[in-house]
């Protein structure tokens, strides 16, 4: 009997994906490859080709010892072709295949290519997310304004987690206000697992070394997990060491600590090797048995079970047109340093150093500070988008477009956020310790040693303001810049312009 082929994507490395639970496997045969137009789409992180590509080859021999008949295209192998079509065309003739099973793709590039195929495809729902395409398009339907928060609160209903009844636990939904605390320098803080390189991890490496020279970030050292066993003990030393603090400092910053408490998890959820189900119950688990707060363990999981789910629904609502969003038509290109660090703004260059050198920055770091210096300074969204699609490990493009087009570049007009997350220096400064040792001076607005995000911020109000001033959540900040001295105002837009022209002619900043 002829084989169908089972298409694998290299972020659906899960064993009871739909394409494979309906599959034969004393007969069929999964195609997965490691090709050109995957890897080189974006400028990815030279750690995020190593730890995809090492996930892939473990996945594809875990299949074989289950007793998949598997067709992996390497990389580094001549026969390999450049596509995924291209690569299921060229399995599908040499073994003589009679049709072809895929779980739908995350990415809408992907969708279109497989949708233009001449193959027979048929294409069944990934079913690994919480809500699927119909229904989250159903509870958008009819909505003035899709917001997380009410979501969020329809998925606790439907999974039961963190409820008594049909009431939240503790009695509140969101416990958001407990959780903005400041970290204070020398507190003993936890730290991700670290995983040595294992034999096929090696071989990656060196791979990648060879044929990606110029790919941007730290190849080593390399540390993630890159099987389901190693992401599990990951998830468990997050569970026990770092998930009762995490509520607190869910948003803070420190000068020299990547990581805090965060799960640093995000990069196997999306490549498929944890269940974001199985991770909201262990979280869930560790309230109940009184070993974390509730604030922390409901803020962990409105991460998952809201924002990770919400934005994959946007993404999916919207189109694949999304990322061109430019609402509110920024054309500056990307500066150089978001490539290098190499800049005297002490935040941005402690966030970007560590993308580059972690394919790794948290939530906060990435929306506040290279997010929000994006959006102040007019930068080209769709190239902010690329560069977050390329620089971390975690971002496939449903996941980051609407992190990024939507909450950080507010590029969307409000599909995502019901306000800009614009901010100026304050915030940076209250929420971390990077501006005591910045060569920019925090408190100060129209000098040339001030703090470059507050007189961008107060020029991006102004530059947009027929815009925005209608938005409620903004009147108190349009109201303050009216109480401001003429002089003052002046000397604020000035320093912006000059500090607009330095990007633009590629200063130093």
């Amino acid at each position: 009997m002829k084989p169908r082929l089972v298409l694998v994507l290299g972020d659906q490395l899960t064993p009871g994906l739909s394409a494979l639970r309906a599959a034969d496997r004393s007969r069929d045969l999964v195609v997965m490859a490691e090709v050109t137009e995957e890897a080189q789409y974006v400028r990815h992180h030279a750690k995020k080709l190593v730890y995809i590509f090492s996930a892939m080859r473990k996945f594809a021999l875990k299949l074989r010892q289950e007793g998949w008949q598997v067709a992996y295209g390497r990389l580094d192998d001549p026969q390999t072709t450049r596509s995924i079509t291209a690569e299921l065309e060229r399995r599908y003739k040499a073994y003589g295949a009679v049709g072809v099973i895929a779980t739908e793709s995350g990415e809408w590039r992907l969708r279109t290519a497989l949708a233009e195929s001449t193959l027979p495809i048929e294409v069944l729902p990934d079913d690994r997310f919480l809500i699927s395409r119909e229904d989250f398009a159903a509870w958008a339907a009819g909505r003035k304004s899709l917001r997380m928060e009410y979501f969020y609160r329809e998925m606790r209903r439907r999974t039961g987690l963190l409820m008594e009844g049909d009431q939240p636990a503790g009695g509140q939904w969101n416990y958001d206000q407990q959780n903005r605390k400041a970290a204070r320098p020398g507190t003993a803080l936890p730290s991700p697992m670290r995983h040595t390189p294992d034999e096929i991890t090696n071989e990656v490496l060196g791979m990648v070394r060879t044929r990606f020279p110029r790919a941007p970030g730290q190849l080593e050292p390399f540390w993630f997990a890159t099987d389901a066993a190693g992401a599990k003990r990951a998830a468990a030393k997050f569970m026990r060491e770092a998930l009762p603090g995490f509520g607190d400092f869910q948003d803070a910053m420190l000068e020299g600590e990547r990581f805090l408490h965060h799960s640093v998890l995000s990069m196997y959820l999306n490549i498929g090797l944890l269940d974001p189900l199985e991770l909201c119950h262990a979280a869930e688990a560790e309230y109940r048995s009184g070993h974390a707060p509730l604030n922390a363990v409901e803020g962990y999981i409105r991460q998952i079970l809201g924002w990770r789910e919400f934005v994959r629904g946007i993404y999916d609502l919207q189109g694949p047109g999304y990322v061109s969003n430019n609402q509110l038509g920024a054309s500056r290109r990307l500066p150089e340093f978001y490539w290098s660090g190499d800049t005297d703004m002490a935040c941005v260059a402690a966030a970007v150093r560590q993308t580059l050198e972690e394919a790794y920055a948290h939530h906060i770091q990435r929306l506040m500070v290279t997010g929000n210096f994006a959006m102040l300074a007019g930068i080209d969204p769709h190239e902010v988008h690329e560069w977050y699609l390329a620089v971390y490990a975690d971002a496939y493009e449903w996941v980051e477009a609407p992190n990024v087009i939507g909450m950080s570049q507010f590029a969307d007009g409000g599909i995502v956020a019901s306000k800009p997350y614009a901010a100026s220096g304050a915030y940076i400064n209250r929420m971390s310790d990077h501006c005591k040792g910045c060569l920019y001076d925090v408190r100060a607005r129209e000098s040339e040693q001030a703090c470059p995000f507050n007189a961008l911020y107060w020029d991006f109000l102004v530059r947009h303001r027929n815009s925005l001033q209608g938005n409620p959540r903004m009147a108190q900040m349009f109201r303050s810049w009216e109480r401001m001295a003429e002089d003052r105002r002046k000397a604020t837009l000035a320093r912006a312009q000059s500090l607009l022209r330095r990007l633009e002619t590629g200063e130093r900043m």
